[in-house]
């Protein structure tokens, strides 16, 4: 029915207008009064109005076609036009406003659409009157007659139905749709329908709970055999509850998504829940099996093994709703399908990746640089080389001690070479491991372990060509405020009394250091966060923030001893401080002078460090991406998508008005709602019948003229 940009869907948990953090808030009386003036415009004994253009094709934004159906235009607009006048008032403006907020504003909508006089009820005609106009019973027309319709609207069809009965009504109408549809295309009552009639009638009745992958293989499944009533009935309530199909899953696998799960296993887990028949598990693997598995090699391969992941759910039946919504800067989208992908556009992507990568970086880096700089000077602090050294008891004591010796700005002594070099550290850092997963990915997103582990290494030896030389001059410019008096250190002469051979001194120790640290934190930051996920798959920032401190602690941590020796040969040794001349050679001398002790110092400090500056650069590059939203046709971080994948193809992305304030907000995915969750879908464009009518008309007017 819409023709705009939409990806985000209230069907099955409509946004409620409450204060907190995943709720809509109801907009002021004063804001939406500013709102409705500047679209209204009729005016009526000193009263504005909106009409039904105003309302639903410029407010809403919808049927923008200059051959728009004026006759949906007016049945939308009816809606909030409760006193069924063609006009709505600022009073009922802002009523709708307040129905949008409610938890069953999906139904209350669709009720309000049938209620032609507004007197809280539905007559036959009401309903009649709406169903004859959808595009379902153009194509297959249903018998308003039936038995059907007898039951709930009385054998003389007379009966009212109110909005408690209309809900199941409206849930009943469809499915009595489908088995109508059954029976016209087998007029003999032999229980069977063509593979061709079983297609006619899921791409008519069903079409909204068909993705396009579902649609083209509906003859395929079939294997050119007729189709029975009971596998056609089994079909359709499979479509139906894929939501819950995707919870019995998810009881699974203890919430696990990447955990694959044998038809077994699926079964008995829908007995101990549902109602899921086996019929209905056999027809998700048989569609799972052709979705993603073509070719007569893997589909016999896939047999054989008989597994599924959610995110095969989600092909068959993407998430339709959210109860979140992020203001997006930025809404761009590179390539129509992942098809398109090309080495240029995957360069633009990593380009994309590595610019909010250099953002992030910095701002996690700004956030904890006081504790690294507390870190490096409890690394450095030697015992046992030259009397008198121990400056710091620990490291609560070197914090006071620097903000009382250097002042407040000391405890960001070095920021400067630090944010010029942690940018494109932490950018090419979170690029490649990006990057290396998409291409160890299989078809379904899937990742296994080894895998994972693989991309964090890559990802921390790839960042030593930018971290060796920022961790040089910056532990160089932390340790300089130590020596009292001491001539002050710039980072530009250290860079000149190093030279290119001597910013790399350490590299070794470097690369020691980051590829175990990326190894081990990038899985645990990927397995914690699909840990602290919603039942939707989504990620809270808060979430994010706590699953990339959380990952940090055992990556800092274990890495520490390489950190110390690189720490040690990176610093210049003062006169009678012991030197080193390589990382064997380093490890040798600092447990012979220091014992294995040496090798844990700063721990503390270096997690205190690097859990928050990770947590904060991760959900940092995360909510980037979803602020500045660049669809580049490959993958997404998983959890962090808030709009989720379309299911059906008349539903196209929606980007909000800014005049869509308070339930407004929720509009226009509401109304996607009426057609993607109940079928009813209104024509688009005008019929012939009004293209001639307005083709008269004009030619009327010209003739009187």
């Amino acid at each position: 029915m819409f023709n705009k940009f939409h990806t985000i869907d209230w069907i099955l948990k409509p946004v409620q207008c409450q204060d907190g953090p995943s709720f809509l808030k109801r907009a002021s009386t004063d804001k939406l009064r500013e709102v409705f003036l500047k679209y209204a415009s009729y005016q009526k004994n000193g009263e504005y109005f909106m009409t039904s253009e105003d309302f639903v094709r410029k407010f809403l934004g919808l049927f923008t076609d200059a051959a728009f159906n004026d006759e949906s235009v007016r049945l939308l607009a009816g809606i909030a036009d409760t006193s069924k006048d063609g006009l709505i008032s600022f009073a009922e403006f802002q009523a709708f406003e307040g129905l949008l907020c409610t938890p069953d504003a999906l139904y209350k909508t669709a009720f309000q659409l049938f209620d032609r006089q507004g007197n809280g009820t539905v007559s036959y005609d009401n309903f009649a009157e709406i169903v004859q106009k959808t595009e379902l019973h153009s194509k297959l027309p249903f018998r308003l007659d039936s038995p059907f319709i007898k039951r709930y609207f009385g054998e003389k069809k007379q009966r009212l139905i109110n909005y408690a009965e209309f809900t199941q009504l409206l849930h009943d109408f469809h499915e009595e749709y489908a088995m109508e549809a059954f029976r016209t295309k087998d007029p003999a009552g032999s229980g069977y329908i063509s593979p061709l009639d079983f297609h006619d009638i899921m791409v008519n009745v069903k079409r909204h709970l068909l993705t396009a992958d579902v649609k083209d293989n509906l003859v395929a499944i079939t294997e050119g055999h007729k189709v029975s009533f009971p596998y056609f009935m089994a079909f359709t309530s499979l479509l139906n509850n894929m939501e819950l199909i995707k919870r019995i899953y998810l009881h699974a696998t203890q919430g696990n998504r990447t955990e694959p799960v044998t038809k077994d296993e699926l079964l008995y887990a829908a007995q101990t829940m549902s109602q899921i028949t086996p019929l209905e598990i056999d027809i998700l693997f048989q569609l799972t099996g052709a979705l993603h598995h073509t070719g007569w090699w893997r589909r016999k391969k896939f047999e054989a093994n008989r597994r599924v992941v959610y995110s095969d759910l989600n092909n068959i039946a993407p998430e339709h709703y959210t109860k979140h919504i992020t203001t997006r800067l930025a809404e761009i989208r590179a390539v129509e399908s992942p098809a398109d992908r090309s080495a240029f556009i995957q360069i633009l992507e990593s380009t994309y990746r590595f610019t909010l990568g250099s953002m992030a970086g910095a701002v996690g880096a700004t956030v904890v640089y006081p504790i690294d700089l507390v870190k490096t000077r409890m690394q450095n602090q030697r015992t046992g080389s030259y009397i008198g050294e121990v400056a710091y008891r620990n490291s609560w004591d070197c914090f006071k001690k620097v903000i009382r010796h250097e002042g407040f700005l000391g405890l960001y002594r070095g920021l400067l070479p630090q944010l010029m070099g942690v940018a494109p550290e932490k950018a090419i850092k979170l690029t490649v491991n990006d990057l290396v997963r998409d291409k160890l990915s299989d078809k379904q997103g899937t990742i296994p372990v080894w895998a994972e582990v693989l991309a964090g290494g890559c990802a921390g030896a790839s960042q030593v060509v930018f971290t060796n030389p920022l961790e040089i001059v910056k532990i160089r410019l932390q340790v300089a405020g130590e020596i009292a008096g001491g001539a002050k250190v710039r980072a530009l002469a250290v860079v000149r009394d190093l030279g290119l051979f001597g910013l790399y001194k350490g590299a070794r120790a470097c690369l020691l250091r980051d590829v175990p640290f990326s190894a081990i934190y990038f899985p645990t930051y990927a397995h914690t966060k699909a840990l602290f996920a919603d039942e939707d798959g989504y990620n809270h920032p808060l979430t994010l923030l706590a699953a990339g401190a959380i990952a940090g602690v055992p990556a800092a941590s274990l890495v520490t001893p390489a950190d110390v020796i690189k720490t040690r040969l990176q610093v210049v040794a003062r006169t009678g401080q012991t030197t080193y001349t390589g990382v064997w050679d380093a490890t040798k001398k600092i447990m012979a002078e220091e014992g294995p002790r040496a090798f844990w110092k700063g721990t503390a400090a270096r997690v205190f460090r690097s859990s928050p500056q990770f947590g904060v650069t991760l959900v940092t590059y995360e909510l980037l991406q979803r602020l500045f939203y660049v669809d580049f046709g490959g993958s997404h971080p998983t959890g962090s998508e808030v709009h989720k994948s379309k299911s059906i193809d008349t539903l196209n992305d929606i980007r909000l008005n800014a005049d869509h304030i308070g339930g407004y907000r929720a509009a226009v995915p509401l109304l996607n709602g009426i057609e993607s969750k109940f079928g009813l879908f209104l024509p688009r464009f005008q019929s012939r019948h009004q293209q001639h009518t307005i083709e008269s008309s004009s030619t009327g007017s010209k003739k009187t003229s």
